[in-house]
């Protein structure tokens, strides 16, 4: 009296370790050299800081606006 579902179970074929995968994923990555990851880097920052200078300029724009209608 074996139990069929232990029996398919047993013939499963493993499946492949979490692990293995990542690896071969990561061989697939091809990586920036300097030059370019410093040019990226250079951009993100300089955005970063106009992009809050922008958000800063228009928040005291607007709380001088709100200022003005409150009072």
């Amino acid at each position: 009296m074996n139990n069929p579902s232990k029996e398919a179970k047993a013939t499963k074929p493993a499946k492949p370790k979490f692990f293995h995968g990542v690896k071969a994923e990561f061989k697939k990555i091809t990586w920036p050299d300097k030059e370019l990851l410093l040019k990226q880097s250079v951009a993100v920052v300089a955005i970063s800081i106009v992009l809050g200078a922008i958000i800063a300029v228009l928040d005291l724009i607007l709380q001088y606006a709100v200022d003005f209608l409150v009072r």
